[in-house]
C-alpha cells in the first residue's frame, strides 16, 4: 500500500490520514458554510435576474445557486424534467475495463468493481448529476483507513454554495472558509462538472437558460390566478352622488369589494350599485398556451425533446423515435462525463492508496489504470463475434481473452474454481495440479467424485465403440458404400449422437491428416515466431481437404438413409 508523506502524530495517525477520514466541508453554525439559504426569487423581475446570472459570471455565484435550487422547487416542470435526466444516468449500468490482460491489472479492476456493489451508489450518482442544472457538484470522500484495503466509507454531497472558483481562472475549485477561500485537498472531493455549453462551469448548467422561462412562466401563472379569481363575476358598479362624504364613499367600495366573496352588501339608499356583464372571451387561453411553450422550451433544454413529456398528437409515431433518439444522445453523454470524473476523482486514488503510486520510468502499459463505463450495453450477435473471432486467430490475428469475455458477459474466473474446456483442451492440460479444475462438458463434477481424487477428461478411446450402437450396421455401410445390412426402423432420439460417435471414432485421423500435417510440419521446423509466421502461407497451399470432404459426403447419406424407410433406402441405394 502506498505510505502517506506526512509527519505522524502521538497517536500514530499522520495529518493527511486524518485529514482523509473527517468531514472537512460540512455545514457550520456560525461561518461560511451555512444551510440557510437567501429567497432571490421572491419578487423576482427582469432587471434582477439580469443582475444574479451577472454577479455569477463575476465570481459571486451564491445567489445564483439558491436561485436555481429554489427553481427546483417552484417549477413543476422543470424539476420533472430535470429529475427524469438525473434518475435515467443514476440508473445506468456499470461495468469496469481493465488496463490489459495482466494479472495485477485484472485484479485492479475486479477491485473497483466489488466496491462499486454498494447500495447508496445509485443515490450518491444522482448527487454528482446535481452538476446537471447548477454547471457543477462537489461530492466529498469520507475514507475509511481503519483497515486495509483503504476504501471509501462515504460519499456526501456538499453544497454548491460553500466552494467558488479561482478569480483568475474561472474554473479551479476553492473550499470557503471563514479565513478565506482554501484550496481542495488532494483525493478528498469528486468535482463533477457539467458541460450543456461551452465555457466557465458556472455558466454550463441548465438553471441558466432555464431561469428565463421560470422567470416569465411566474409572471403568467401570477396574472392567471388573478384572472381566476374574478372569472365569471361581472364588473361591479357603484354611484355616490357629488355631496357624498368620505365615510358614504368608503362604505360603497366596501359593498362591491363584499358583493364579490359575500353576494351581499349594504349601502345607503343615495347611492346605486350595478352590475355590468362583459361578453370578453379568450384570456385563459392566452395565460394557457403561454405557459405551455415554456414548458415545451424547458423541455428541450433539458431532454432535447418533447415527445415524452407533453401530449400531443402523433407522439408515439415516428416523431416520437426520433426525439428518443435525440435523446439517447443527450443520455450518452451525461454517462460519458459522469464515467470521466469518476475515473479521475475515485478511481485513480483508490488504485493508488491500495496497488501503490506509478513506479518512475514505468511502461504506458503499467501506467494505465481500470476504466469506469457507465452505459447501456450495445445489442451485439455475440454468435457472429465468436465466428468473426475464430476467422480472425485462424488467420494470425491475435485478440486479449478479456475483451471476447467482456464482450460476452462472462465474468473473471477466480483463483480455484472449476473450469470448463472443450475435451481436446481438456486433454492437453492435467486438472488439478498446477491451476484450477478443469472438467470437460458432461464430465463428472469435484462433488460426485471420491475425496481427493482428481479428475481428468476422458480419451476419445472411452467412447462407445461401433458394436455398441443400434445404427451402427446400417450407418456404416452406408459410408463404406455397402448396403446389404438391415435398416433399423426403431431409431432413438440419440441417433444423431451416435452417429457423430462413430465418425469420429472410424479414422477421423486419417482424414484430418492431410490437413494439418503441412501445417505441423512447418512449425515443427520453425524455431522462432517470425519463421513460424512466414512458414503458415506455404502451409495453408499445401492442405488437402479431399479426404475430409468425401467423409462428410458419405456422412451426409448416411444421415439421409438413416431417416428414410426400408423401400426409400433401396430407392437411394440404387440411385433412383
Amino acid at each position: 500500500m502506498a505510505q502517506l508523506p506526512a509527519l505522524v502524530s502521538s497517536d500514530g495517525i499522520t495529518p493527511l490520514q486524518r485529514m482523509l477520514t473527517t468531514d472537512i466541508a460540512g455545514a457550520s453554525l456560525a461561518g461560511m458554510r451555512s444551510v440557510i439559504t437567501g429567497t432571490p426569487s421572491s419578487g423576482l423581475d427582469p432587471v434582477g435576474l439580469a443582475q444574479i446570472l451577472r454577479a455569477a459570471e463575476q465570481g459571486n455565484h451564491v445567489a445564483y445557486l439558491e436561485l436555481a435550487e429554489q427553481m427546483e422547487e417552484k417549477y413543476l416542470h422543470y424539476v420533472a424534467v430535470l429529475g427524469t435526466r438525473k434518475r435515467q444516468v443514476s440508473q445506468l449500468a456499470i461495468t469496469v475495463e481493465a488496463a490489459s490482460d495482466r494479472r495485477e491489472d485484472q485484479k485492479k479492476a475486479q477491485f473497483i468493481r466489488d466496491w462499486l456493489k454498494r447500495d447508496t451508489l445509485e443515490a450518491e450518482l444522482f448527487d454528482m448529476l446535481d452538476a446537471v442544472g447548477k454547471g457543477f457538484s462537489m461530492t466529498e470522500i469520507i475514507w475509511d483507513l481503519g483497515h486495509q484495503p483503504w476504501l471509501p466509507a462515504r460519499l456526501e454531497w456538499r453544497d454548491p454554495r460553500w466552494f467558488e472558483f479561482a478569480r483568475h481562472d474561472g474554473r479551479t475549485p476553492l473550499l470557503r472558509t471563514n479565513h478565506g477561500p482554501q484550496p481542495l485537498p488532494a483525493s478528498k472531493f469528486i468535482q463533477h462538472v457539467h458541460s450543456a455549453k461551452s465555457g466557465l462551469p458556472i455558466r454550463g448548467g441548465i438553471a441558466r437558460a432555464v431561469a428565463w422561462a421560470y422567470l416569465f412562466q411566474n409572471f403568467a401563472l401570477k396574472d392567471w390566478v388573478a384572472f381566476a379569481e374574478v372569472y365569471g363575476f361581472p364588473i361591479r358598479l357603484g354611484k355616490y352622488d357629488a355631496g357624498a362624504t368620505p365615510e358614504n364613499i368608503k362604505t360603497l367600495m366596501q359593498a362591491v369589494a363584499g358583493v364579490s366573496q359575500d353576494a351581499a352588501a349594504v349601502i345607503p339608499s343615495s347611492m346605486q350599485m350595478e352590475f355590468i356583464t362583459t361578453n370578453s372571451t379568450g384570456s385563459a387561453d392566452l395565460y394557457l398556451k403561454l405557459c405551455e411553450y415554456l414548458d415545451k422550451q424547458v423541455s428541450k433544454a433539458v431532454l432535447g425533446q418533447t415527445a415524452t413529456t407533453d401530449s400531443e398528437g402523433g407522439g408515439l409515431g415516428g416523431s416520437g423515435r426520433e426525439h428518443n433518439e435525440v435523446r439517447g444522445d443527450i443520455e450518452r453523454a451525461d454517462a460519458k462525463q459522469l464515467a470521466a470524473t469518476l475515473n479521475r476523482d475515485l478511481v485513480r486514488p483508490m488504485i493508488d492508496f491500495n496497488f501503490g503510486g506509478l513506479e518512475k520510468g514505468a511502461s504506458k502499459a503499467v501506467s494505465l489504470y481500470p476504466q469506469i463505463n457507465i452505459g447501456r450495453e450495445d445489442a451485439e450477435d455475440t454468435s457472429k463475434l465468436l465466428d468473426d473471432t475464430a476467422k480472425f486467430v485462424a488467420m494470425g490475428g491475435r485478440v486479449a481473452i478479456s475483451v471476447v469475455r467482456d464482450k460476452l458477459g462472462f465474468p473473471d474466473p477466480q483463483d480455484g474454481e472449476a473450469l470448463l474446456l472443450s475435451p481436446e483442451m481438456a486433454g492437453i492440460l492435467t486438472a488439478g495440479e498446477t491451476g484450477p479444475q478443469i472438467r470437460p462438458l458432461g464430465a463428472p463434477t469435484a462433488q460426485s467424485a471420491p475425496t481427493g481424487a482428481k479428475i481428468a477428461p476422458p480419451p476419445f478411446s472411452g467412447l462407445p465403440k461401433p458394436s455398441q450402437m443400434a445404427l451402427a450396421a446400417p450407418v456404416a455401410a452406408a459410408i463404406d458404400g455397402n448396403s446389404g445390412a438391415e435398416p433399423d426402423h426403431a431409431h432413438s432420439s440419440d441417433d444423431i449422437d451416435e452417429l457423430v460417435v462413430l465418425l469420429v471414432d472410424e479414422g477421423w485421423e486419417a482424414q484430418m491428416e492431410p490437413m494439418i500435417g503441412p501445417l505441423r510440419e512447418a512449425l515443427t521446423a520453425s524455431s522462432t515466431y517470425e519463421e513460424a509466421l512466414a512458414a503458415l502461407v506455404p502451409a495453408l497451399a499445401k492442405m488437402d481437404s479431399t479426404a475430409l470432404a468425401e467423409r462428410l459426403e458419405k456422412a451426409a447419406f448416411a444421415v439421409r438413409a438413416a431417416g428414410l424407410t426400408g423401400a426409400d433406402r433401396a430407392l437411394a441405394e440404387n440411385g433412383e
